[in-house]
């Protein structure tokens, strides 16, 4: 399954619409990334985000803090940007430092600019199948299975992982589409065995490899949303992709539709804010 190709078919909407408001408005779309300390792999991905947004029409406005950051500090950095009328979006790249309350900064973003999708407004709307944004990473597997077609009414589901932001939303997701969702985790008993009952595999653990080709049913779906060290996924794609009828690389799967939905969601953001 061809992440990158859905990913531009969606960033080209994206473009069209961010131009549209800029037209309108006189000001481009713009998300704020707030990135706290210097961890290597936030600041790239920060700057690869930066780079989407330039090529899309998007404004990116990044706030770099210090990796002292207290909770209070952060709290109040983002209170501004939700209280800035000409910031569209808010992303707060995550992991933070371990003597920042993560929730309480999270909670912090507007529910109106929440365009990655990781308050508990967004959740409560994911669960209830209301109005809000998604978790990127969820939003965009609910799209890239769409883009190929894959019908969910009635099948089973396996999500392997529990974190509020990937395994708890993208069940949330997959139920709202009459999916019958089981979800996995580390204190799961018999794993394979539950995973080979399964029509859809979410394997979003951070585990390399860990799901094995001889767990799978044969022609299920199996979305690999992990990222671990030597690009592999959570997934054994040498071993799965002989037993599965579609499954996402790594990379190339399901990573370029989570930027894609966060932009896209950025555009909805300034759409709703600007009218």
């Amino acid at each position: 399954m061809d992440g990158t190709r859905v990913s531009k078919e969606i960033l080209a909407g994206v473009a069209t619409r961010a131009a549209a408001v800029e037209s309108a408005t006189g000001a481009r779309p713009c998300l704020a990334a707030v990135l706290v300390g210097d961890d290597p792999a936030s600041a790239t991905y920060v700057r690869m985000k930066e780079n989407r947004c330039a090529a899309n029409g998007i404004e990116s406005r990044l706030i770099a803090l210090p990796d002292t950051t207290s909770t209070d500090q952060l709290v109040d950095a983002i209170g501004g940007l939700s209280a800035d009328p000409t910031v569209h979006g808010i992303l707060l790249q995550h992991p933070v430092p371990s003597q920042i309350d993560e929730r309480a900064a999270f909670e912090a973003i507007a529910p109106a600019k929440d365009v990655d999708g990781v308050t508990m407004h967004s959740f409560a709307a994911m669960a209830f199948d209301d109005e809000g944004f998604a978790s990127c990473t969820p939003g965009g597997i609910l799209r890239l299975l769409d883009a190929y077609g894959i019908a969910l009414r009635g099948a089973h589901a396996v999500v392997i992982g529990r974190s509020p932001i990937l395994g708890k939303p993208v069940g949330m997701l997959l139920l709202a589409r009459d999916a019958t969702v089981t979800y996995c985790h580390s204190k799961t008993r018999d794993l394979p065995e539950i995973v080979r009952t399964a029509d859809v595999v979410v394997a979003a653990v951070g585990v390399a490899e860990l799901v094995r080709g001889h767990w799978l049913k044969r022609g299920c779906v199996v979305m690999d949303a992990g990222y671990n060290a030597g690009n592999v996924g959570d997934v054994a794609f040498h071993e799965a992709v002989e037993v599965a009828g579609h499954i996402t690389p790594v990379p190339g799967g399901v990573g370029p539709m989570t930027i894609a939905v966060l932009l896209d969601q950025t555009v909805t953001a300034a759409e709703a804010q600007t009218h």
